[in-house]
C-alpha cells in the first residue's frame, strides 16, 4: 500500500503496517469496555485515523485524492475488525452470564406458596357454587354488544340516561367508521343482554345465571370501568314474587355463611322489571368495620324484580302463558362486603402485596359441601 508523509515528525508510516497494528489492538480487547477505549483512540475525535485525516489538506490534489482513498479503506477495516470483535464479545458475555443464572430444575419445590387466587375469581367460584346446588345453570354472552340486545329489548327507552356516551362506551362497527350512539356496538354495560340470548336459544323452563364482566364510563373508590356481575334469570308458569324473595334470601345466607340473616325488600324502578325492588341486609356499621347479620343498620345489596312483559316478548316468550324473575349484583361489591377490601381500584391494580394479602391458596377452592371460602387466604 502506498506510504505518505505524516506531520508528526516528517516521517513516513506504512497503511498496511498501521492497520495490521490497529486490528491486533482490536482483537486484543478482552471485554466491550477495552474494545471502546480502543474504538476512541483509533477512530475517535482525537483518533489515530481522525487524526491522518485532518492532514489531507495539506497535501496537493493528486495526493489528497490518493491518501483519501487509502484513509477510507483503512477505515473501513478498523470499523469491520471492531464490529465483528464487539458481536463476539457480546455473544461471550451472555454465555457467562447464563451459564451463572442457570436453575437446577431437579430441586425440591420451595416450602411455601407463592401463587393466590384473587378474590373476584374466588367470589365467582362461590356464587356459581350456590346457584348450582338450587339448579341455576351459567350462562354466557359477548362483551361487545348491540343496541338491541343490551337496551332496546331490555324494555330501555331511547332517550335513557344509561344510553348516552357519559355512561356507556361505544365503538365503531367498522375502521374509521361512525361513532355515533345510533350506528355503533356498544361494550355492555351490564350482563343483562343474557337473558335475551338465553330466551331467543331455549324455551321455559329456564333457570341461568349470567356471570362475566361490564364496562361504564365510571372510576372511584366504587366504581371502575370494568367491572363484574351476575345475572340470574328464571322463567317459568306461575313463577311469583315470593320464588324470587326465597331465592334471594337462602343466596345471601348460604354466601355470608350466616344460618340466619334479617332482609328487606324496598320498591324501585329497573326498565326491565315490573315490579321492581332492592334488596336489603342487616348490618352493624361503625367507624373501622362492617358487620353483615347483625345490628339496627341496613346495607344495599342487590337490584330484583318480575321481568317486565315487553322484555319477555323481545326474547320471543309469551308474557301471558310465563312469568319470571330476575335479579343482579356485583361481584366486586360482594367480595368488598365479604372479605372487608375498602377499594375498589385495588383489585385491577396486579399489586402482588395486595394478592398476597386478600388472595386465596389454589386449595381454597368453592363448594358447597366443603366450604365456600376456605381459610380466607392469608390475611
Amino acid at each position: 500500500m502506498t506510504v505518505h508523509k505524516q506531520q508528526n515528525g516528517g516521517k513516513m508510516e506504512n497503511l498496511e503496517s498501521l492497520k495490521n497494528e490497529l486490528v491486533a489492538q482490536v482483537q486484543a480487547a478482552a471485554d466491550i469496555r477495552q474494545l471502546e477505549d480502543v474504538r476512541v483512540a483509533v477512530l475517535g475525535k482525537k483518533g489515530r485515523v481522525t487524526e491522518m485525516m485532518k492532514t489531507l489538506g495539506t497535501l496537493s490534489p493528486e495526493e489528497r485524492k490518493e491518501a483519501g482513498r487509502e484513509l477510507n479503506i483503512l477505515k473501513t477495516e478498523v470499523e469491520t475488525a471492531l464490529e465483528e470483535r464487539k458481536e463476539a464479545l457480546s455473544a461471550a458475555e451472555l454465555n457467562a452470564k447464563l451459564a451463572q443464572e442457570k436453575i437446577d430444575v431437579t430441586l425440591p419445590v420451595r416450602p411455601e406458596n407463592q401463587g393466590r387466587i384473587h378474590p373476584v375469581s374466588q367470589i365467582y367460584e362461590e356464587v356459581v357454587a350456590i346457584f348450582g346446588q338450587m339448579g341455576f345453570e351459567v350462562a354466557e354472552g359477548p362483551d361487545i354488544e348491540d343496541d338491541f340486545h343490551n337496551f332496546t329489548a331490555l324494555n330501555l327507552p331511547p332517550n335513557h340516561p344509561a344510553r348516552q356516551m357519559h355512561d356507556t362506551f361505544y365503538l365503531p362497527k367498522e375502521a374509521n367508521g361512525s361513532t355515533d350512539i345510533d350506528d355503533s356496538y356498544i361494550v355492555r354495560t351490564h350482563t343483562s343482554p343474557v337473558q335475551i340470548r338465553t330466551m331467543e336459544k331455549q324455551q321455559p323452563p329456564i333457570r341461568v345465571i349470567a356471570p362475566g364482566r361490564t364496562y361504564r364510563s365510571d372510576y372511584d373508590a366504587t366504581h371502575t370501568p370494568m367491572f363484574h356481575q351476575i345475572e340470574g334469570l328464571v322463567i317459568d308458569t306461575n313463577i311469583t314474587m315470593a320464588h324470587l324473595k326465597g331465592c334471594l334470601y337462602n343466596f345471601i345466607k348460604a354466601f355470608f355463611e350466616l344460618d340466619e340473616i334479617p332482609v328487606r325488600y324496598r320498591p324501585s324502578f329497573f326498565p326491565f322489571t315490573e315490579p321492581s325492588a332492592e334488596m336489603d341486609i342487616g348490618c352493624k356499621k361503625t367507624k373501622n368495620e362492617l358487620k353483615i347479620g347483625a345490628g339496627t343498620d341496613w346495607l344495599e345489596i342487590l337490584g330484583c324484580g318480575m321481568v317486565h312483559p315487553n322484555v319477555l316478548r323481545a326474547g320471543g316468550i309469551d308474557p301471558d302463558k310465563y312469568q319470571g324473575f330476575a335479579f343482579g349484583l356485583g361481584l366486586d361489591r360482594l367480595a368488598m362486603l365479604k372479605y372487608g377490601i375498602p377499594d375498589l381500584r385495588t383489585f385491577f391494580e396486579s399489586d402482588v402485596r395486595w394478592l398476597k394479602h386478600y388472595g386465596f391458596t389454589p386449595l381454597d377452592m368453592a363448594s358447597m359441601t366443603g366450604g365456600l371460602s376456605g381459610n380466607g387466604g392469608v390475611r
